[in-house]
C-alpha cells in the first residue's frame, strides 16, 4: 500500500537531523541541496539499493520478506521516476528522494535499508556505476567518428596533398595518411577510456561513512551483483577516491583536444585560400548578412569544447588537491564537472562525425598545392644514394632552392647546369626525384606515407574498429 505523501514527515524527509533542534536555514538548503545535479543518478542508486537490501538479508539484518518488499518498492520507485515523477523542493539529494519515495511505497520497513551504509559510500558507488556506462557511451561515439575517418581515408587513398610543419608546406603525403593522423589519437583516447572504466569499476559500497560496515554483509556478493571488477581495499580512501573521475575527465579533455585539432585542420583546408575541402549543408550555417557564406559552425563549436572540458578537469583537480583524508562536502560538486564534460562530448562527437562524413574533398586543389620545391628532401636523398653525405646534399639542394627563389623559376624548370653546379653527382634522371608520386613511393616504412604502408595502416584502422572476439569457454567436461 502506498503511504500518503502529504504528511509533515514526507515534506521534510532527511536522512539526518536527530541531534539538531531546528531545521536548516533556507539559504543553507539552497547551497547544500544537490538534487538538481545528482537526480540523474537515480537508476544507479536504485540498483545499488536493491543489491544492498539483498546483502542485508544475507547478514541477517533483514528477513527475506523484508528484503523482497524493499526490492519491490525500489522497482516501483524506479517506475515512478522513469514515468516522469520529479523531486520535491525538500529533497536534499537523489538518495533522500529515493528514500522518501520508498517510504511511500512500503512504509516503515524502508527505514531499515540505510542500515550499515552511508551516503558517502552510496554516492561513490552510484557515481562509479554512472561513469562505467558513460565511458562505454563515449567509446561508441568516438568509434562513430573514427568510422567516418576510415570512410574518407578509403576514398582519399590515392590522392596526394602537401603535408605541413610550422604551417609551411613540407613533403607530399597521401591524403589518406593525413586523415588517419587524426584516427590514431582517438584510438589512444579509447585506450584511456577503457582504463578510466576499469578504474571506476572498484566497489566502495560497504565502506560506510569512513570505517567500514558494522554488519557482516558480503562485499563480494555486492561486487558480483553490481558488476564491479574489484573491491576497494581501504574504507577511508574508498569514500573520497575520485581518481576515476579525474581519469575520465582527462580522457574527455584529450578527446576534446583531438577534436579541436581535427576541426582546425578542416576549417583551414575548407577556407577559400586552401580549397581542399567543401563543407556540406547539414552541419554548417549561413550568415545573417552575407548570403554567400557557409560557416563550419559544428567544427568551430567542437574546437571550443576543448576549453570547457579542460575547465571541468581543472575544477576537479583543484578541488581534490586541497582535501584532507576521507569524505568532505567539497566532493559534492564532482559530478557537476563529470556530467558537463560527458554531456558535451556526447553532443560534439556525433556532430563532428556528421560534419566530416558530408565533407567533399577536392583532389585537384590538393594536387595544385604541390610544388617541386617540396621535393627538396628527395633531391638530398638522391645525392645520398649517389654517395654524398646528407650534410653535403642538404647544402647543395639549399643552393638550388635559393636560385629558384631569386630567379622565380620553379625548381624542376632550372637548367641542368644549375644542378651540376650545385653538385656534380646530379644526372639527367634528377627530374624523377622531383615527382610527388615518386617522393611518396620512397616512404614505404611502417607508418610512412607510401602506398603500401598507407594501405596497411587503413587495414589496421579497420581492425581497430572491429568488436573484440567472443572468448570461447574453456570449461571441459571431465
Amino acid at each position: 500500500m502506498t503511504v500518503a505523501e502529504d504528511t509533515p514527515a514526507a515534506k521534510s524527509h532527511k536522512l539526518w537531523g536527530g541531534r539538531f533542534g531546528a531545521g536548516p536555514a533556507a539559504a543553507f538548503d539552497a547551497l547544500n541541496n544537490s538534487i538538481g545535479v545528482d537526480f540523474r543518478l537515480w537508476p544507479y542508486d536504485i540498483r545499488l539499493s536493491k543489491a544492498w537490501a539483498l546483502a542485508l538479508w544475507g547478514a541477517n539484518v533483514l528477513t527475506l520478506d523484508e528484503s523482497k518488499a524493499i526490492e519491490r518498492g525500489l522497482d516501483a520507485v524506479g517506475e515512478r521516476l522513469a514515468g516522469g515523477e520529479q523531486p520535491l523542493p525538500s529533497d536534499e539529494d537523489v538518495h533522500t528522494l529515493i528514500d522518501r519515495l520508498l517510504h511511500t511505497e512500503v512504509g516503515d520497513v524502508a527505514s531499515k535499508l540505510h542500515t550499515g551504509r552511508s551516503r558517502n559510500d552510496q554516492v561513490a558507488t552510484a557515481t562509479r556505476l554512472w561513469t562505467m556506462e558513460a565511458c562505454q557511451r563515449l567509446d561508441a561515439a568516438v568509434r562513430g567518428l573514427q568510422q567516418a575517418m576510415v570512410d574518407q581515408a578509403t576514398a582519399l587513398e590515392s590522392v596526394l596533398m602537401p603535408s605541413y610543419t610550422h604551417m609551411q608546406r613540407a613533403i607530399p603525403i597521401s591524403a589518406a595518411h593525413w586523415m588517419l593522423s587524426h584516427f590514431w589519437p582517438l584510438e589512444r583516447d579509447r585506450t584511456r577510456l577503457r582504463a578510466a572504466q576499469h578504474s571506476a569499476a572498484v566497489l566502495p559500497l560497504g565502506s560506510g561513512a569512513v570505517a567500514g560496515c558494522a554488519y557482516p554483509i558480503s562485499r563480494v556478493l555486492l561486487q558480483g551483483t553490481l558488476g564491479f571488477d574489484a573491491l576497494s581495499p581501504n574504507s577511508v580512501d574508498a569514500v573520497s577516491d575520485r581518481d576515476f573521475l579525474a581519469e575520465t575527465l582527462f580522457a574527455s579533455t584529450m578527446i576534446a583536444t583531438h577534436l579541436s585539432r581535427l576541426a582546425e585542420d578542416l576549417i583551414i583546408y575548407g577556407s577559400s585560400e586552401f580549397g581542399f575541402v567543401q563543407f556540406g549543408e547539414q552541419y554548417t550555417s549561413g550568415s545573417s548578412m552575407m548570403p554567400q557564406k557557409r560557416n563550419p559552425d559544428a567544427l568551430e563549436l567542437a574546437r571550443g569544447s576543448a576549453a570547457r572540458t579542460l575547465g571541468d578537469l581543472t575544477a576537479l583537480l583543484v578541488t581534490l588537491k586541497g582535501l584532507p583524508t576521507s569524505y568532505n562536502k567539497d566532493l559534492q560538486d564532482d559530478k557537476r564537472s563529470l556530467f558537463d564534460a560527458v554531456d558535451l562530448l556526447l553532443l560534439v562527437l556525433p556532430a563532428v562525425a556528421g560534419a566530416l562524413a558530408e565533407c567533399v574533398f577536392r583532389p585537384a586543389r590538393m594536387r595544385e598545392a604541390l610544388s617541386s620545391a617540396m621535393m627538396a628532401t628527395d633531391l638530398a636523398d638522391y645525392l645520398v644514394r649517389r654517395g654524398s653525405t646528407f650534410r653535403e646534399a642538404h647544402g647543395a639542394v639549399g643552393m638550388l632552392i635559393r636560385e629558384s627563389e631569386i630567379t622565380g623559376v620553379d625548381l624542376q624548370a632550372l637548367p641542368m647546369v644549375s644542378f651540376r653546379a650545385a653538385n656534380a653527382r646530379f644526372a639527367d634522371d634528377v627530374i624523377d626525384a622531383l615527382s610527388a608520386a615518386q617522393s611518396v613511393r620512397h616512404r614505404e616504412v611502417e607508418g610512412g606515407t607510401g602506398p603500401d604502408a598507407v594501405h596497411a595502416q587503413l587495414d589496421a584502422a579497420r581492425g581497430a574498429l572491429l568488436p573484440p572476439p567472443t572468448l570461447r569457454s574453456t570449461n571441459a567436461v571431465v
